[in-house]
């Protein structure tokens, strides 16, 4: 089976790519390769797919909210199913440019609905986020909460993703799944996100900016558990039987939290990141900052049920693989 996985160069593309092929699927994967952050990291994991199977393992550079570049793409390769992990992320990113996010998130998503209708794909997995709560305080986060009230402009073309699916779903009955993932870390990982940016820090003898003076909970989710969950549900598209689905739709459409449903201390990964990396922390306590929520938390039950989702990877774990790959990485 070949399997169409966008955002292929980032961090749960590249990732999610390297399990489907290791299993045996062939993968085409799609990546503008953006400037959001550095290139070569992006170019790296797909080196490293590249190199590792062959052509089994077929990149195009290609803007999928580009939607002539979309269908000369879909013209010139044979794919059934569809996971669709590129998009403009980053919360603090979507104050300053939100077009980004309309074009990529929006523009983007709705390009990718219409290739999985016109191709009518066995099934379309794509990435929602946490973020999508925005105000909520009733933790742990589920999938039946409200989520009307976002914080920020990428939680908001996330939640219209979810709806622009739906429709697809009710309109044309194809099969989606919406992953909400929770704080993903590890190998490979983003520049943008904390882990990154706190063991950077530690190495380089900087400050470490705590916002909310640190007094903030993350659902920390190690990549290979989110991988395993997107895997599972891939293989387990969601029935046209009209019976309700994770989420509340009656179409073929699910919508699940993928985390680690573990709310941790930030002062805690503070404190292991410290112990793997052997420095100690210089401390900058900052405010909030927009569009930021205190805390995450995941209710994993309905992937649970209807996929066996079952995350393995404490974050005692996580951190010291995080680390050990970030110093290989930059030969420290």
């Amino acid at each position: 089976m070949t399997v169409l996985v966008t955002g292929s160069a980032g961090f749960i593309g590249a990732a999610t790519a390297r399990a489907l092929l290791t299993r045996g699927d062939d993968v085409v994967g799609i990546d503008n390769l953006n400037a959001y952050y550095d290139p070569a990291l992006k170019q790296a994991r797909i080196d490293n797919l590249a190199n590792q199977f062959g052509n089994r393992f077929r990149f195009e550079h290609v803007d999928f909210s580009d939607a002539e570049a979309l269908a000369r793409l879909a013209s010139s390769h044979d794919f059934d199913r569809i996971v669709h992990l590129g998009a403009q992320a980053g919360v603090r990113y979507s104050l300053e440019n939100p077009a980004a996010y309309v074009q990529a998130n929006l523009v983007g998503h709705c390009n990718m609905l219409e290739l999985a209708r016109q191709r009518r794909s066995s099934h379309l997995v794509y990435a929602s986020s946490s973020s999508v709560y925005g105000s909520n305080k009733n933790l742990p986060f589920r999938v039946e909460d409200r989520v009307d009230h976002p914080l920020s402009m990428y939680a908001a073309t996330k939640k219209a993703d979810e709806l622009l699916s739906e429709s697809y779903a009710s309109l044309f009955r194809l099969p989606m799944t919406g992953l909400r993932f929770f704080t993903v870390y590890g190998p490979w990982g983003r520049p943008d996100m904390a882990m990154w940016i706190f063991t950077k820090a530690l190495y380089a003898g900087e400050p470490l900016l705590l916002y909310n003076r640190g007094e903030m909970h993350r659902d920390f989710t190690y990549i290979d558990d989110i991988v395993s969950g997107i895997v599972a549900c891939l293989d387990g598209p969601p029935a046209d039987d009209g019976a309700s689905k994770a989420g509340g739709s009656h179409a073929p459409h699910a919508v699940y939290n993928i985390g680690n449903s573990n709310s941790e201390d930030l002062m805690r990964v503070v404190d292991l990141l410290e112990e793997a990396t052997g420095k100690k922390a210089l401390l900058s306590p900052e405010p909030m900052q927009p569009g930021d929520v205190k805390d995450t938390f995941a209710d994993i039950s309905a992937i649970e049920r209807d996929h066996g989702f079952k995350p393995l990877t404490r974050i005692d774990q996580g951190v010291p693989r995080f680390v050990e790959w970030y110093r290989e990485y930059h030969r420290l």
